[in-house]
């Protein structure tokens, strides 16, 4: 099986923690040269030194703030100048707060919109073209099981997360033919400081306390246990291998069997 990413270059975003920093990880033990980006310059020079270096690799980082577009758009194509091609994509940036969608402001969802998909539009126009160039291409949208099983209690999350699988699937069609394969992994309960919002959120909510509500969020994975940031970040990094060349257009859950629908 070739899971060898030597001398592909992968930008992993909203990877100075959680989830995008388990994927970035597990990439660049395939031999990626990683870029993380996210908002925080110091928690991203931490999370550097998190990176495997043992194949040569050299990695690297963005500032950038996902709640503002602009930001972003300036950040890549600054990135970008010297030709750089960026092989391998993942858009990840956190989830908005939880409550119910009738009780949502309309300026929650925009906002939304605007840190999910506005932001990942940008930034795949701007590496699509290497892509296309190089014959490769790796795009993959870190999203949630909402977009198969909505999730009570996060209204605007459900609705902003089923736009980007649609927008990704429409993307899955349009760049297949280049070599480009375009997925979403969908997180289920694993540990991460989003899990530890919602657990806590859900015991303000109930008036159980959170060693309850993790018992019964718990009881509902069929494995029995909540999932570990680097399971997670091994099915990001098995898609953006060669191996995974025919794997294109897909929702994958990784959520230890949670999710109530095929």
């Amino acid at each position: 099986m070739n899971l060898n990413l030597t001398n592909k270059n992968a930008l992993v975003c909203g990877s100075s923690q959680g989830l995008g920093l388990a994927s970035a990880v597990e990439i660049a033990l395939l031999g990626a040269n990683v870029t993380l980006m996210a908002r925080d310059e110091e928690k991203l020079k931490v999370a550097l030194t998190k990176l495997d270096t043992s194949k040569g690799q050299t990695h690297d980082y963005i500032v950038a703030d996902f709640s503002n577009a602009h930001n972003v758009q300036t950040a890549i194509n600054s990135y970008l100048e010297n030709g750089k091609t960026i092989h391998i994509l993942i858009n990840n940036t956190g989830g908005p707060a939880g409550g119910k969608a009738i009780d949502a402001k309309v300026d929650s969802f925009v906002e939304a919109f605007n840190n999910h998909l506005v932001c990942n539009h940008i930034l795949t126009q701007a590496v699509v073209k290497g892509m296309k160039e190089a014959g490769f291409g790796r795009i993959i949208n870190v999203i949630s099981t909402s977009v198969k099983q909505p999730i009570a209690g996060l209204g605007v999350s459900n609705t902003i997360r089923a736009a980007v699988a649609n927008w990704s699937k429409t993307l899955s069609v349009e760049l297949g033919g280049f070599g480009i394969t375009v997925n979403n992994v969908l997180p289920g309960f694993t540990q991460t400081v989003r899990a530890d919002y919602v657990i806590d959120k859900k015991s303000k909510d109930s008036g159980k306390s959170p060693e309850q509500v993790m018992q019964e969020l718990v009881s509902e994975i069929p494995v029995g246990r909540i999932g570990q940031p680097e399971e997670f970040g091994a099915a990001v990094a098995f898609l953006c291998s060669p191996a995974a060349a025919y794997i294109n257009g897909i929702n994958l859950p990784v959520d230890g069997g949670r999710t109530g629908c095929l």
